[in-house]
């Protein structure tokens, strides 16, 4: 963990956990912080022997959104290109995203919810934009809301400021299961363990597909998903899914080769 930034990252096989770690601010985000995620996650992007990112924090609170003080400093213009890159990360993203809500996750913490592939949430775990309270409409954190919930449920949570539930948030698509307290942990790191242990290959090309046809016509996605399919199918990771598959075994994957 480098001290200053309040997180704690380490790697568990083939998942690289980032940690919030600012327990007596409810994990803030403060520019470091901000700066050590999206770091974390370039390198994971970068690196093969990483398959999946997990975000999880340490304390009763997820996160509560920016740190404000921050916002007033002479670096504020540095730290809203640094929320730009962290919660536009999902869409440039080759690995999937994991998020553990484990408390309640307000303002830019929901924006770290809805940057996730896949977001687990304690019972107990709550979620709010309320950058409205304070006279501001959360623009960062809006189209990854967006593309979690749907632009016209987005646009009712940031205007209200409402609190949901863990069970409102999975009917609203915002976290994709909720867990007992005591198992999201681990819940959480065997779906990230098992996201890392796909095809890597099978992985990065599904989500740049996913990235290169957002907003087009379907006439384009279509032609953009035969471009893509083709390609896949000359790959030796579809190659050795279809031996295994017809073997009944388990895929040894040669992206995945050390």
């Amino acid at each position: 963990m480098t001290p200053a930034s309040g997180l704690i990252r380490r790697t568990e096989g083939r998942v690289l956990r980032l940690t919030l770690n600012r327990p007596e601010t409810h994990n803030a985000l403060d520019f470091a912080t901000c700066r050590a995620l999206v770091d974390g996650i370039e390198d994971a992007m970068h690196d093969d022997a990483m398959g999946a990112v997990l975000v999880d924090a340490l304390g009763p609170t997820f996160c509560s959104g920016m740190n404000l003080d921050e916002l007033f400093s002479p670096e504020a213009k540095q730290l809203s290109h640094v929320h730009e890159q962290l919660f536009t990360e999902a869409a440039r993203a080759t690995k999937p995203l994991v998020a553990a809500v484990q408390g309640p996750a307000f303002a830019a913490g929901v924006g770290l919810v809805a940057n996730a592939h896949v977001a687990l949430a304690s019972e107990d775990a709550r979620f709010a934009l309320t950058e409205i309270r304070i006279g501001l409409f959360p623009y960062v954190v809006f189209r990854a809301l967006a593309m979690a919930v749907g632009e016209r449920r987005a646009v009712e949570l940031c205007l209200t400021g409402r609190q949901v539930d863990a069970r409102e948030a999975e009917r609203l698509g915002l976290v994709h299961a909720v867990c007992p307290a005591d198992a999201l942990a681990e819940r959480a790191a065997e779906v990230a363990r098992g996201l890392a242990e796909s095809s890597l290959d099978a992985v990065r090309s599904g989500l740049l597909f996913v990235a290169e046809t957002r907003g087009k016509s379907l006439m384009e996605a279509g032609r953009t998903a035969f471009r893509f399919r083709e390609e896949q199918f000359r790959s030796p990771d579809f190659a050795e899914g279809v031996r295994a598959f017809r073997a009944k075994r388990a895929p040894r994957w040669p992206s995945l080769a050390e």
